[in-house]
């Protein structure tokens, strides 16, 4: 298909000024103080995979409400006693969950200490999850934008976004792993999270954060017309509350997040990603107040680099904290 938004030299100059809520520093504060009232209560449960290369544990932390949120950590087999890793947090896209043991685990190969994270009530798209949502929401369309969609407190993305910081504290307590050495990492809804782990998780050290969604959301809204942002306009037609719906969703808009982060960071965008709008990424790109490039693919869509985008992952995070 033809490029549709932006000519490249438009994107790298494109910083709208988005209005930012009245209390979203305090509205993420109080969230995640309430979530680490909770005990962490993180467990890691040794996982018989088959594999051969790394071991696997099962792993629960209690997420935001003190809700049990799964997880595989990877780590390299044979890790010689003392040694401490730096790690990866792994955030999945929409619609997936952890997946099965050996489904995610370059990271693991690559001789990190790797947590693959579960996305809650998600895990049916398209790989396997095992973590419940037990929080209920008003009317909504099918999907997991909508939900809670009249107030940001009971929004899907802030239980969300709080499962993630709380992923980096269970990573970063494990006796393998090196706490001053943590990355985040995903793709679309994966690198969202990332973007707002970033911001919010103190113990975090690098991002990579690959053709995000959740970002200018309200020209992914009025630009994509496919899901996930599809389902807020059908929801408009009926309900026909826009401004009280961007109200809600502006305290999960990744540009604010990305004004907050200050660790280095690697993204991407797809040129001709119809999902994620590569206006809306470079709106995160460019507010980004950390160390940041990005990897641009000309001719991709929403997979962006795929691949050939995660060799250049490998090397820029060896580049940053060494060779694990």
């Amino acid at each position: 298909m033809p490029r549709w938004d932006l000519s490249l030299d438009e994107l790298e100059s494109y910083a709208p000024e988005l209005a930012e809520p009245a209390g979203f520093d305090e509205f993420w504060e109080q969230t995640l103080a309430a979530t680490r009232a909770h005990e962490l209560a993180a467990s890691f449960a040794a996982v018989d995979s088959e594999l051969t290369a790394i071991e696997t544990l099962e792993v629960t932390f209690a997420g935001f409400g003190g809700h049990p949120i799964h997880g595989w950590l990877h780590l390299p087999a044979g890790l010689e006693p003392g040694r401490r890793l730096p790690g990866v947090v792994q955030f999945q896209g929409y619609g997936g969950g952890r997946g099965l043991v050996h489904e995610h685990v370059l990271w693991g190969l690559a001789g990190y200490a790797h947590l693959v994270m579960d996305n809650r009530g998600q895990g049916s798209g398209w790989t396997a999850g095992d973590t419940a949502d037990p929080v209920g929401s008003g009317p909504s369309q099918p999907g997991f934008m909508t939900r809670g969609i009249t107030d940001c407190r009971e929004h899907y993305y802030r239980r969300l976004f709080a499962d993630a910081v709380r992923a980096v504290d269970a990573l970063r307590a494990h006796a393998r792993v090196d706490p001053d050495r943590i990355a985040v990492a995903g793709g679309s809804q994966g690198g969202a999270m990332s973007l707002a782990v970033s911001a919010l998780a103190p113990g975090v050290s690098a991002a990579l954060i690959d053709v995000p969604f959740l970002c200018h959301i309200a020209r992914g809204i009025e630009l994509a017309d496919s899901d996930p942002y599809a389902e807020v306009t059908r929801y408009l037609r009926v309900h026909r509350t826009h401004e009280q719906a961007l109200a809600t969703l502006s305290f999960f808009e990744g540009v604010s997040f990305a004004r907050r982060a200050q660790v280095p960071a690697l993204f991407s965008v797809g040129l001709m990603d119809t999902i994620c709008p590569p206006s809306t990424v470079y709106a995160a790109y460019n507010a980004y107040a950390g160390p940041k490039e990005i990897a641009v693919y000309h001719e991709n869509d929403h997979e962006g680099g795929g691949p050939v985008h995660e060799v250049r992952k490998l090397r820029w995070l060896r580049t940053l904290f060494g060779r694990p």
